[in-house]
C-alpha cells in the first residue's frame, strides 16, 4: 500500500509539471460573458424534505467576437463531466475554448445526476463507480490488451500506459460516478436537455459517447430548434449491445439495448409506433468489411425518422477506438430511416491511430479543427432563425 502511494503521489507530481509545461502558446482568450446555471428539473420530498431532481449544470463561454449565430451545446459521455470539453490531458485547451476562439458561444453541461448535477439514488435508483482498470484497456493500453480489432493502431495518447501513469492517473480522476440505469439517463438528460434549447434558443449539439443517445430524442423533440448534430463516436451499436471477445471472434451480440434503434427512448417515426416491439429489426450475415461488426438494422420497409431528416448531422470516428467496428452502422441505420450523415472517419483525412477519448488526446485540436470546417460548410454563419 505505501509503495502505490508513493507511486500516485510521484504520478500527480509529474502531471503537475506537465500541466505546467503544457500551457497553450494561444493568446488570451477574451470573453463577452461566462458564468452558469442550472436548467430542467423539478422539485420533490424526500425523506421528509423539499428536494430539486432533474436538473443539469450548465456552463456558458461567449466570445466578444461572435461570429456564428448558434451556439454550441457540449455533452460528455459515460463516467465523465463537462471537463472533457475545457482542457486535455497535458494542460491545453479543450474543444469548448477551440470552439469560442472561431466565434461560438458555447454551454458545456454536466449531465443530469453527474458532477456538478448532483446524484440523488432515491429518486435516479442505483448509481455506478468508474473503473481506472478500464481506463487502461479503452484507452491507454488497448494496443496490449487488442480486445477488438483496430485497437493495435492507437497512436496519439500523450502519455504511458501503467496504472501510475501522469495520463492514465488524470483520466482516471476525470471519472465520476453515474445512474446506474441508461434508460433513466436517457430520460433525465433528454428532458433537461430540451429544457437548456428552450432557455437558449437554436442550438447545435454535439454528444460525445454514451450522450449519443440523448442527441435523437433531443433533437426529435425540438426539430426546428436543433441546427446540427455533432455525434461524436455516439453511443451505439443500434439495437443490440456488443462485448469485445479479442482474436478470432472479436465480437459477442448481447440483449436490446437500444429499443428505438439508436437509442432506449421513443422516438418519432413514421409510419408510427406505439411502442417499440412495433419495430422489427435483423442482423447482417456478413459485415460490411473486415473488422467490422454484423449491423442490426430495420426490417424493409423501414420506418423513417421525419424529425431527424433535415437536421444536418455528422458522425465522426477514430481509427483505433472501440467504435472504429461499429460506428459505420450507426450511420447505416439512420440512412434507412431517411436521415442524411456526413460520416467521417479520421484515418481517411490522415488523422490516424485515436482512441475514443480524442479530444483528450495530443492531435484533439486537428480534430476540432475537422469539425469546425464542417460546421462552416453544413451550418454557416449569418443572420439567426428562430425556431419555428
Amino acid at each position: 500500500m505505501i509503495h502505490l502511494r508513493l507511486a500516485l503521489q510521484t504520478a500527480f507530481a509529474a502531471f503537475a509539471s506537465v500541466l505546467a509545461s503544457g500551457a497553450s502558446a494561444e493568446p488570451p482568450l477574451v470573453l463577452a460573458t461566462n458564468g452558469s446555471f442550472f436548467v430542467g428539473g423539478r422539485m420533490t420530498e424526500i425523506d421528509g424534505r423539499a428536494t430539486m431532481v432533474g436538473h443539469m449544470y450548465v456552463e456558458f463561454m461567449e466570445p466578444v467576437r461572435k461570429k456564428y449565430p448558434y451556439p454550441i451545446i457540449f455533452v460528455h459521455g459515460g463516467l465523465r463531466t463537462g471537463t472533457n470539453f475545457t482542457g486535455t490531458l497535458d494542460g491545453k485547451e479543450g474543444w469548448a475554448q477551440y470552439f469560442v476562439r472561431q466565434g461560438y458561444a458555447v454551454y458545456i453541461v454536466d449531465q443530469v445526476g453527474r458532477g456538478r448535477s448532483p446524484i440523488v439514488e432515491k429518486a435516479y435508483g442505483p448509481s455506478r463507480m468508474g473503473d481506472a482498470a478500464g481506463v487502461q484497456k479503452r484507452y491507454a493500453q488497448q494496443e496490449k490488451h487488442k480486445l477488438w480489432p483496430q485497437a493495435h493502431l492507437h497512436a496519439p495518447w500523450p502519455g504511458g500506459g501503467e496504472m501510475n501513469d501522469p495520463w492514465v492517473v488524470a483520466l482516471s480522476a476525470s471519472q465520476a460516478v453515474e445512474i446506474q440505469n441508461f434508460r433513466t439517463q436517457q430520460e433525465l438528460n433528454r428532458d433537461a436537455l430540451v429544457a437548456l434549447v428552450d432557455k437558449i434558443g437554436p442550438s447545435i449539439i454535439l454528444g460525445h459517447s454514451q450522450a449519443g443517445a440523448f442527441l435523437w430524442p433531443v433533437a426529435d423533440a425540438r426539430p426546428n430548434a436543433i441546427k446540427a448534430i455533432l455525434a461524436i463516436e455516439p453511443n451505439g451499436p443500434p439495437v443490440r449491445a456488443l462485448d469485445f471477445t479479442g482474436a478470432p471472434d472479436w465480437f459477442k451480440y448481447g440483449e436490446v439495448s437500444l429499443a428505438y434503434g439508436v437509442t432506449d427512448v421513443p422516438l418519432t417515426y413514421a409510419p408510427p409506433v406505439r411502442d417499440a416491439s412495433e419495430l422489427k429489426f435483423t442482423q447482417q450475415e456478413k459485415a460490411d468489411g473486415e473488422g467490422l461488426a454484423r449491423c442490426f438494422e430495420q426490417v424493409e420497409p423501414a420506418r423513417q425518422l421525419p424529425n431527424l431528416r433535415d437536421i444536418p448531422t455528422l458522425v465522426l470516428t477514430s481509427e483505433a477506438s472501440y467504435h472504429a467496428p461499429y460506428d459505420h452502422c450507426t450511420v447505416k441505420y439512420l440512412q434507412r430511416a431517411g436521415v442524411k450523415p456526413t460520416f467521417v472517419k479520421l484515418a481517411e483525412l490522415g488523422i490516424k491511430g485515436d482512441s475514443h477519448v480524442l479530444m483528450l488526446e495530443k492531435n484533439s485540436k486537428e480534430i476540432a479543427a475537422i469539425i469546425a470546417k464542417w460546421l462552416a460548410k453544413s451550418v454557416p454563419a449569418g443572420k439567426k432563425q428562430a425556431a419555428r
